[in-house]
């Protein structure tokens, strides 16, 4: 299994990992060693970390793709799993020459990321290198319905979907009334809606915002917090290893989800985080997105933002905590949702993929 990250917080690949072992499967996850990435504990199956000369832009994307091609060439295996685009090109070059079969796992619709809007040469190749290679595929997975849907008609493969769902918690600490802690964990990039959730926190004067997670825009949220003077209620976290990030979470009196609807990727997220909340009992609050919006409607284990704004948004969240009685009911409806929206339900979707490979 490959991916483009360093192992430590990828959480899905994790899960696909344990859930393959279980089945039997010797099971390698071959990822990136950055200078100052975490060590691995605990982690029952092989895995290994590349050091790249390069850590960013074009030449990492063509060093890393060429590495795992050689990797692929000299190892024996039976089925290579490439994890997002990023990482399919060496990958399906290696498993064409040695005949070998090959997953696609997209997380995310990649070529209509945020990072690309605003780079239209990038854009071209990645798109160019999905519709050289996606055709060819015959085993596909992806994170909801909406991709699934979009890469089935655009290439006319059938792609399975697992949703990025966790493990049952099958005991939680409940939340107390008095708690006000807002979280939002997950990658600090562009379009997640941090910037709106930091500004309204000038609104919640007894609220605090805890932050878990990294990305590209810490820095400048960060400077956000410095200039409106919100350094005692808004905390950043930094990167946690995904067997820590519960600890967090079980803090939370409720967990926002608040991407824009700024590109297709976003406009059909299904975050895990939004996931975790539900497992840890908290109630969410989301964007008005289609399937984010679908699960809190269906379970009513939260609501859905009514107006994008900080102000509004802030007197959303004032309202919510300051309701004990529609806290608890949310809590109780996360509880049903937990014991259905959970892995243990979803793996069978991954062992449908894989077992018939062999």
């Amino acid at each position: 299994m490959f991916v483009s990250n360093d192992l430590v917080c990828d959480n899905r690949v994790h899960k696909m990992a344990l859930t393959l072992m279980k089945a039997d499967f010797n099971v390698l996850v071959v990822g990136r060693k950055l200078p100052k990435s975490l060590p691995l504990h605990d982690v029952p199956y092989e895995t290994e970390r590349l050091r790249f000369i390069f850590t960013k832009g074009a030449l990492f994307y063509a060093e890393m793709n060429l590495r795992y091609f050689l990797f692929l060439l000299f190892r024996s295996f039976d089925i290579a799993t490439a994890n997002d685009l990023d990482t399919l090109l060496g990958v399906y070059c290696a498993t064409w020459i040695r005949r070998k079969q090959i997953v696609y796992d997209s997380h995310e619709y990649f070529t209509e990321v945020p990072e690309l809007a605003h780079r239209p040469f990038v854009k071209r190749i990645w798109t160019a290198i999905e519709r050289c290679l996606f055709p060819r595929l015959k085993n596909c997975i992806t994170v909801c319905e909406s991709i699934a849907n979009i890469y089935a008609k655009t290439y006319g493969v059938p792609v399975r979907v697992v949703r990025n769902l966790p493990f049952l918690q099958e005991q939680y600490i409940e939340t107390q009334r008095n708690n006000k802690l807002i979280l939002y964990q997950g990658s600090l990039n562009v379009g997640r809606g941090l910037e709106m959730l930091i500004s309204t926190m000038e609104f919640l004067p007894d609220a605090k915002l805890l932050i878990v997670g990294d990305g590209d825009i810490r820095v400048e949220l960060q400077n956000l917090v410095r200039q409106k003077k919100l350094d005692d209620r808004v905390e950043f976290v930094g990167r946690v290893p995904y067997s820590e990030v519960e600890n967090y979470t079980q803090m939370a009196a409720i967990g926002v989800s608040l991407e824009d609807d700024c590109c297709a990727n976003y406009r059909f997220a299904l975050p895990n985080k939004l996931f975790d909340y539900i497992q840890a009992r908290k109630p969410v609050l989301v964007s008005d997105l289609p399937e984010m919006a679908q699960i809190v409607r269906q379970y009513c284990c939260g609501e859905v933002l009514q107006k994008r704004t900080a102000q509004d948004l802030a007197e959303q969240i004032r309202e919510l905590l300051a309701n004990p009685e529609k806290l608890r009911e949310y809590i109780a409806n996360c509880e049903t949702a937990a014991h259905e929206l959970c892995w243990e339900r979803e793996e069978q979707q991954v062992l449908n993929v894989y077992s018939h490979l062999l």
